[in-house]
């Protein structure tokens, strides 16, 4: 099928293209520089046009999501729609746990095409595949969870960094995983002996192994293997006032180490949901925000990128692999909680959390957010993200982007809305900068697809994948900074004009008319398979001695992925 994106407005950062009166040629799954005349024309005149939206870290499927369903039935009563009359979206259930085709169907509203699934153990990675095969209409690379795993503290105790890069070359083919997430390194393994670790150079007390050594080693076997994507790291300390030291120590801890050469991206460490590790003080009487420093250290030097983990005002439900961190939450709050250990390979809680405009924390974690994305200079250096749902769910971005292209709005909030902290105890008052069109597709689509490593996609140039986002918006005539049209701005970007995926209209004028099968990213190492079995045959009689199933029973089959988006990585023996 060929198409014709007809003069529509266009923002291509990646190549240089901002605001221009454009045409988008579109040749089966890609985008190209010439069809024929039997090409369908499609009239965006004026109307806003960006790749599709990429989503560098959010909770999407797996064990915690169906664990958080479970216990929290009063969710899923929330953002409850029929079924389309065209009869091709399903029902829609649940508001920061939305059900797994809900995922689908909002994310293709809002234009999104790709969207990282930030935490998998590997124990549950089939679970996690499961619930992807549920989910319509996206790509979804998933990060393994190995920043508490006992093959891995044995390997980073010993120092053995050349089986360790091995173990994670194999671990990845295991669990048909993406890249490496390290969550509070040592601190879940801890939680399994009711205990966490403080700051980067407390040992967990079995293997005595620290987070520092755990980031720093995995982040060698990241550059040694060459992965398209960074370490994704959840520091230490998430979520505790005085937090931002461990932050700026975990940033200065892999800044020596080298990049290797052949990756696409600049950084060798991606922080995740930055928000909630910036904060200074001694406690939660004393606490402001450590932000000012973090953005000077991330505006100074080059070796890192971040996503933000932006709070809005809701009930969502938090949900992660910093297991002792949910129960903190649990013991502040008194809401339920749930609790699970996955053997031998990481831990995760979950807690709703009730985020108001009346609550001083709340209100400077909202404020904390906002001033990383108002003072970091590059926007290529970080990511609109919520940490669906842990901030807000997803849906929530349009809201985001309302306010962060409107001082107007801002000052608004500030001085009408929300407690007093914001301004006391941050410094979101002093900035008045807006953000651009260019600038908001830099942090939804270019920035995290380059972050990501996905070369094909975040981007409109000839041979890029054919997705495409067309909203509703005539550029030339909507002032996004005027207050008065913030609420119009966030209905016209939950729901687009056009979502076109591989070169296929998904959405149509606010409305899904095709369901596709999403397709699972996943990264193949080529290069250690003889090493790799030696390996296994080294630790089987371990690894049937911790784990509760036998190896043969691990990993997941191919019939788990599919289709499925192979991304392979050459590595010599």
């Amino acid at each position: 099928m060929e198409y014709i994106l007809k003069n529509g407005i266009v923002f291509d950062p990646v190549n240089n293209v901002n605001g221009e009166k454009k045409d988008i040629l579109i040749k089966d799954d890609k985008i190209v520089d010439k069809v024929s005349s039997n090409a369908k024309i499609i009239d965006v005149t004026g109307k806003l046009v960006m790749p599709g939206g990429v989503d560098l870290h959010s909770h999407i499927a797996g064990p915690k999501l169906s664990v958080g369903r479970l216990y929290r039935p009063e969710d899923i009563r929330k953002g409850i729609k029929p079924a389309t009359e065209n009869g091709i979206a399903g029902f829609e259930a649940g508001f920061s746990l939305p059900t797994c085709p809900t995922t689908g169907y909002r994310y293709t509203k809002m234009g999104y095409t790709t969207v990282t699934e930030a935490a998998v153990p590997p124990l549950e990675a089939k679970h996690a595949h499961e619930e992807i095969n549920s989910i319509p209409n996206l790509d979804i690379p998933t990060l393994t969870l190995f920043g508490n795993n006992w093959f891995m503290l044995k390997y980073v105790k010993d120092n053995d960094i050349d089986d360790l890069t091995v173990f994670i070359s194999k671990w990845l083919k295991l669990a048909k995983g993406y890249g490496i997430k390290i969550v509070n390194p040592c601190g879940s393994e801890a939680w399994g002996w009711g205990k966490n670790v403080d700051g980067l150079d407390d040992p967990e007390p079995h293997w005595n192994v620290t987070g520092r050594e755990v980031i720093t080693s995995l982040t060698k076997v990241n550059e040694k293997l060459g992965l398209p994507h960074s370490v994704h790291v959840h520091t230490n300390d998430l979520g505790h006032p005085g937090n931002y030291e461990t932050t700026l120590e975990t940033f200065d801890c892999v800044k020596g180490i080298k990049k290797n050469k052949n990756v696409d991206r600049n950084q060798l460490m991606h922080c995740t949901h930055i928000q909630f590790h910036a904060y200074k003080g001694t406690s939660w009487r004393d606490v402001t925000s450590g932000a000012p420093e973090l953005i000077d250290y991330i505006n100074k030097h080059d070796h890192l990128t971040c996503d933000i983990g932006q709070l809005t005002f809701d009930e969502t439900t938090t949900m992660t692999a910093d297991a002792p961190m949910e129960y903190d939450l649990y013991r502040l709050t008194g809401l339920k909680w749930a609790n699970k250990d996955i053997e031998v390979e990481t831990a995760s809680g979950l807690i709703p959390s009730i985020y108001s405009k009346k609550s001083p924390v709340s209100t400077l974690q909202w404020a904390v957010g906002l001033e990383f994305f108002l003072g970091i200079k590059d926007p290529w250096k970080f990511a609109l993200t919520t940490d669906s749902p842990n901030g807000a769910p997803f849906i929530r971005y349009p809201r985001i982007i309302s306010w962060i292209m409107s001082n107007e709005k801002l000052n608004d909030m500030l001085d009408n809305e929300v407690h007093s902290w914001a301004t006391r105890r941050t410094s979101l008052g002093s900035y008045d900068r807006e953000y651009s069109w260019n600038d908001i597709a830099i942090i939804t689509r270019a920035s995290p697809a380059k972050i990501l490593g996905l070369t094909d996609r975040g981007h409109l140039g000839v041979g890029a994948k054919a997705d495409i986002s067309v909203y509703d918006i005539d550029v030339d005539s909507f002032d996004p900074t005027r207050m008065s049209n913030s609420e119009i701005l966030e209905n016209k970007l939950l729901t687009s004009k056009y979502t076109i995926k591989d070169g296929e209209i998904l959405v149509k004028n606010g409305e899904i008319v095709k369901l596709v099968n999403s397709k699972h990213i996943w990264c193949n190492v080529k290069g250690l398979e003889n090493r790799e079995q030696s390996l296994i045959k080294r630790i089987k009689p371990e690894f049937n001695k911790y784990y509760t199933i036998k190896y043969e029973n691990y990993g997941v089959p191919n019939h788990y992925i599919t289709p499925d988006y192979q991304v392979d990585v050459e590595v010599g023996e």
